[in-house]
């Protein structure tokens, strides 16, 4: 039995090393945080995550589907919050059609039950990876606790350690391998709105609360308790920014003018604000992803994202399942599948990379813009009379499992589609009318290709 060394037991680690052990592999999976099902795990620097269909259909590929839907929240859409206090709700597709909130610390103790109940594998927390042999394979920890140094030798080694990675950075020092690592000028912290005393929640249930102003903006996740997630984002430097705004008065006037009504909602504002850190955002690219037939990366430490889009543990775990697919596809061959995976996800990551980026810009400063909310609009009613043809992108991204690349290129290819449309004379007197159809139909035919790849 080939064992295989996964380092990094979290989001991603854990569910790789489950598809790996029903492949009937001895895994040993590695991580540097206690065992936080049972003590508690870091807080403080990770939003809570949105699951959407592409990443549901890799949990329920091994049963951790309907675990992850019992701990989590469904989003129908984003409720926004002008600054002239007007709020406004924008369904994400269809009603049936949703995102689900999740805690990434409850996700990841769900992921790493899972995990060590499979026979061949073994978890070993606390453990800090201090050196990697590539050749080998074989890594050396440090327990953290015991300080005891070990060494681990498998047949293979699969770097699962996020945007820092340790294996990545080993890699890094080989020849001939690219990276680039681009951090947004922004940070966020997280902060908490209690459920009422009643024990319902402060805001609307259901949707993901966006407070956009420009440069900084406050989004809010529902939890399952009743209790809402915000993270507030905002500049390093700059006026407003994490430089500038430190002060508890200075933190209160942030609210009292910029988001007033979400002010009586964070009973613990100051005590949040002040206590816990900005997190960094960073795009990470970098090529190639294996060394030999022996090593390769994988989720973050692969190509890490911002996570604007919601896309960074689908991505990771659409990794998982498609890695999986194509080990069985190369019969044990594994050079055969490093080599595949790579050259069939680095284009997909680089592509939801450059559409995280976009949508970050959208939430930002697009999503109360009257513009862009024509363009909403055009784009639900096309939608509707060609549901065939014309999915938008966010829901292509979302709510199906077409690769991020072909989602790109409908999507560009929509946006030209849209800006016709625009230019079409009396449009809102004709938008909701049948003579619409034919105009439409005709500028799509000219205008958007058939689909090349069939969900």
């Amino acid at each position: 039995m080939e064992t295989i060394l996964v380092v990094g037991g979290g989001l991603v680690g854990s569910l790789l090393s489950i598809y790996l052990a029903r492949q009937g592999y001895r895994v040993e999976l590695f991580d540097r945080y206690p065992d936080f099902r049972r003590a508690k795990a870091p807080s403080g620097k990770s939003i809570n995550l949105t699951i959407c269909e592409r990443g549901f259909t890799s949990l329920d590929r091994v049963g951790a589907g309907d675990v992850v839907r019992a701990i989590s929240v469904p989003c129908y859409g984003r409720m926004v919050h002008n600054a002239d206090g007007t709020v406004e709700f924008q369904p994400y597709g269809n009603q049936r059609e949703a995102i689900y909130s999740v805690s990434r610390n409850n996700l990841n103790r769900a992921l790493l039950t899972l995990a060590i109940e499979q026979p061949t594998l073994a978890c070993h927390f606390e453990h800090k990876c201090i050196e990697v042999d590539l050749d080998g394979p074989a890594v050396s920890f440090k327990h953290l606790r015991t300080g005891e140094i070990s060494e681990w030798r498998g047949d293979r080694l699969i770097g699962a350690d996020g945007a820092h990675s340790a294996v990545r950075l080993r890699m890094q020092r080989a020849q001939r391998f690219d990276f680039v690592q681009e951090y947004l000028d922004q940070g966020y912290k997280e902060l908490n709105v209690p459920p009422t005393p009643e024990g319902n929640w402060a805001l609307d249930g259901n949707v993901i609360h966006i407070w956009p102003r420009g440069d900084y903006m406050l989004i809010g996740f529902p939890n399952l308790d009743r209790s809402f997630t915000l993270s507030l984002h905002m500049p390093f430097e700059g006026n407003p920014s994490f430089a500038t705004i430190q002060k508890p008065e200075e933190v209160l006037r942030l609210f009292e003018t910029s988001f007033p009504d979400a002010l009586p909602l964070v009973p613990n504002l100051i005590e949040d604000f002040v206590g816990r850190p900005e997190a960094s955002m960073v795009t990470i690219r970098c090529f190639p992803w294996t060394y030999q037939d022996k090593v390769t990366l994988i989720g973050d430490a692969a190509h890490a994202i911002v996570p604007s889009y919601g896309q960074g543990a689908n991505s990771g775990f659409e990794d998982c399942s498609i890695f999986a697919d194509i080990l069985v596809a190369s019969e044990g061959d594994w050079g055969k599948a490093l080599r595949s995976f790579q050259a069939l996800r680095k284009p997909n990551a680089d592509a939801i990379g450059d559409m995280a980026l976009d949508h970050f810009h959208e939430l930002r400063y697009l999503v109360g813009d009257p513009h862009f909310l024509l363009r909403k609009r055009i784009e639900r009613r096309i939608n509707e009379l060609f549901p065939d043809r014309y999915i938008p992108l966010y829901n292509l991204v979302s709510f199906t499992n077409v690769p991020y690349v072909e989602a790109l290129r409908r999507g560009r290819e929509q946006r030209t589609l849209i800006d016709r449309v625009l230019e079409l004379p009396d449009l809102l007197d004709r938008l909701d009318s049948e003579e619409i159809v034919d105009t439409v139909g005709a500028l799509m035919d000219d205008t958007v290709t058939h689909p090349v790849y069939q969900d």
